[in-house]
C-alpha cells in the first residue's frame, strides 16, 4: 500500500471575509493567535501523514508559502501547486495530480477547524473498511452544504450540493480520505452550474462505480472560518482548550481562569478573565480583557476594554469609550477614543489591515 499523503487546498479569495482578507489569505487568520492553517498541518501529522501538497492561488499563494516554509518546523515535507483559476474542488485535485501520484491522500480545505482530529479516518482507511471515507457534521441549516445519505451500514449512497429540500442534516466538513481511483472519475466530470468541478460530484461517480465510500461524524465540534462571526466562535472554540501559562510580566494585575500570557508581553494594572490569549510582545494596560479574546504579537489594549474579539499583531485600542465586543481587528489597526470618556456602550468592528479609527 502507498503511503497515505496530504493534500491542503489553501486557495480561493476569500470574499466573505473582507476586508480581512484584502490584505491576506484567508486561511492565515489567526485563531487564537495561530494562523487556521497551521491547525491543519498539525492534525494531518498528528495523523501521520508528513508529504503534504498544498495548493495555492496566484493572488496569495507566496504569503502561504512564506508562512509555512518547508515544513520542517512540523517534520513535514511541502509540495506548492499553484490552481490558477478557483474551478472548484475536484479541479484542485486534478491540478495535484502530479504530486499525487497513485497514492491515497487525505484532503483538508485550510479554512476548517476541527478538534478530535482525523486520525479516525485514517485508521478507517488503513483497516480496510472502505477505499474512501468523507468526514460528517450535524448541521442546523443543510441547505449551505453538501449533503449525504447513508445506508444502516454508514456506507455513502447519494451526496447533493446545496439542496434545497435537504435529504438529510450531515453536512461535508471538508475533509475526505480518496483512493488514486478518484482520479479517473474526475476527468470525466462537466463544469456544475456554479462552472466549478464538484468535489460532490465526484464522490458520487465513485459510490455509482461501485466503491465503497464510508462516513465519519466530527468527534467534537468544527467550523468553517469564512465568514467573521464564523471566526470569532472559531477562536472561543480554540480558546476554550487552552491551559493557564503566565510566562510573561504580570504587574498589580488580575488574571483569572485558563488566559496565557507568552513571554515578552506585559499586563499592567488590569484585569483579564479568561480563556484568552496574550501573544508575545503585546501590551495590556490600565484595561478589561473579557472572555474568548485573543492578542496578538505587539498589540496594544491601553485604557480600554476588550471582550470576546481577535485583535491581530499590532493591533492597537486605547482610551476607547466604549467595550470593544464580537471584534475583528487586522493587522496594525488602531482604534482611539478620548481619555476619560465613560463606557456606556458596546461597540463592534471588523476592520482590515491599518485601518485607522478615532472615536
Amino acid at each position: 500500500m502507498n503511503a497515505l499523503k496530504g493534500l491542503i487546498l489553501s486557495g480561493g479569495k476569500g470574499t466573505r471575509l473582507r476586508p480581512l482578507t484584502f490584505t491576506r489569505a484567508k486561511q492565515l487568520v489567526p485563531i487564537a493567535n495561530k494562523p487556521n492553517l497551521f491547525y491543519v498541518v498539525e492534525d494531518l501529522v498528528e495523523a501521520g501523514i508528513t508529504e503534504i501538497g498544498v495548493v495555492i492561488s496566484p493572488e496569495t499563494g507566496e504569503e502561504v508559502r512564506a508562512a509555512l516554509g518547508d515544513g520542517s518546523r512540523w517534520g513535514a515535507r511541502f509540495t506548492f501547486i499553484v490552481q490558477d483559476q478557483p474551478l472548484g474542488l475536484a479541479h484542485a485535485v486534478r491540478t495535484a495530480r502530479g504530486f499525487l501520484g497513485e497514492a491515497p491522500f487525505v484532503m483538508y480545505l485550510g479554512d476548517n477547524l476541527l478538534s478530535g482530529g482525523i486520525r479516525h479516518l485514517v485508521e478507517a482507511y488503513r483497516r480496510g473498511e472502505a477505499e474512501h471515507v468523507i468526514l460528517l457534521t450535524e448541521v442546523e441549516d443543510p441547505r449551505q452544504f453538501g449533503v449525504a445519505v447513508l445506508d444502516a451500514a454508514g456506507r455513502v449512497v447519494r451526496l447533493v450540493e446545496k439542496p434545497k429540500e435537504p435529504p438529510s442534516n450531515l453536512a461535508l466538513v471538508g475533509v475526505y480520505l480518496f483512493g488514486p481511483e478518484i482520479h479517473e472519475v474526475i476527468k470525466t466530470l462537466k463544469p456544475s452550474w456554479r462552472g466549478e468541478y464538484e468535489i460532490t460530484e465526484a464522490i458520487q461517480g465513485l459510490i455509482d462505480r461501485g466503491f465503497r465510500v464510508v462516513a465519519h461524524q466530527v468527534r467534537g465540534w468544527w467550523k468553517d472560518t469564512g465568514k467573521p462571526e464564523d471566526l470569532l466562535d472559531a477562536n472561543r472554540l480554540a480558546l476554550s482548550q487552552i491551559q493557564r501559562r503566565i510566562a510573561g510580566e504580570v504587574v498589580e494585575a488580575e488574571i483569572v481562569g485558563e488566559v496565557v500570557v507568552e513571554e515578552g508581553a506585559r499586563v499592567v494594572r488590569s484585569v483579564i478573565r479568561g480563556p484568552a490569549h496574550v501573544a508575545e510582545g503585546a501590551v495590556i494596560e490600565g484595561s478589561y480583557l473579557g472572555p474568548y479574546t485573543s492578542v496578538g504579537r505587539a498589540a496594544r489594549v491601553i485604557r480600554s476594554e476588550v471582550e470576546y474579539s481577535i485583535l491581530l499583531d499590532r493591533a492597537e485600542v486605547v482610551d476607547l469609550p466604549y467595550r470593544l465586543d464580537a471584534s475583528v481587528l487586522g493587522q496594525g489597526v488602531t482604534v482611539t477614543g478620548g481619555e476619560n470618556s465613560p463606557r456606556r456602550h458596546t461597540l463592534q468592528l471588523v476592520l482590515g489591515d491599518r485601518s485607522r479609527v478615532r472615536l
